[in-house]
């Protein structure tokens, strides 16, 4: 689907799906716009698909474009949505995190990943004067792909410029999801992979005060 759809944002599906564990079966996309992540992850082998969107009309477009594949679409913000924290396996944001309180918003999808599960974001940030020669890279290498592939739109509404910088994007990162691995990709993207504890801290030391 991604090859159908493309542009800078679905590139980097592969990389969400190469990211996941092995048997993952529940997942959160969030900010899902028009489903192509979505509809990506049922293609995969996910079983179950929930994706969340505060736009009511990009997510009904996202319904009829992907029904039938048992995708279940929430409509509403992620921080404050009724969602059982550690009720999914994995938790995925593809150029959707910019238009969030970003501090909040990794704070509640390691709220709601299980432990060992992953958390995985493909973001856009702001340019500060040394992203600039990437910059201008990710700009000719987009320029480059669309021709091979074709260039798709989205219809969910855009947020420009960035309110973070990618160096702002990385500290945060860190501080909010201990241990995450940040890149910063070729296409002006930047990824957030974290894997959940397996045991929390707390329940860790009782374990040992137990002992």
């Amino acid at each position: 689907m991604t090859r159908r759809f493309w542009n800078g944002n679905t590139h980097y599906h592969p990389l969400v799906l190469a990211s996941l564990s092995p048997g993952t079966a529940r997942v959160l996309d969030v900010g899902c716009g028009d489903g192509i992540l979505a509809a990506d992850l049922v293609e995969a082998g996910v079983a179950r698909v929930v994706g969340i969107d505060i736009d009511a009309p990009v997510l009904e477009r996202a319904r009829a474009r992907h029904e039938g594949r048992g995708i279940e679409w929430l409509h509403g913000d992620v921080v404050d949505a009724s969602l059982e924290p550690e009720s999914f396996d994995a938790v995925v944001s593809v150029a959707a995190l910019h238009h969030m309180d970003a501090a909040r918003a990794l704070s509640r999808f390691a709220q709601l990943v299980r432990p060992g599960g992953t958390v995985v974001v493909v973001g856009i940030a702001a340019n500060s004067w040394s992203d600039l020669p990437l910059a201008a890279v990710a700009v000719t290498s987009k320029a480059m792909l669309a021709l091979f592939y074709g260039r798709w739109s989205h219809s969910a509404p855009r947020c420009w410029p960035p309110p973070l910088t990618y160096g702002e994007m990385k500290t945060i990162g860190a501080r909010v999801l201990p241990g995450v691995r940040y890149r910063r990709l070729w296409l002006g993207r930047y990824s957030l992979v974290w894997r959940k504890p397996a045991v929390s801290a707390s329940a860790a030391s009782a374990c040992g005060r137990r002992r």
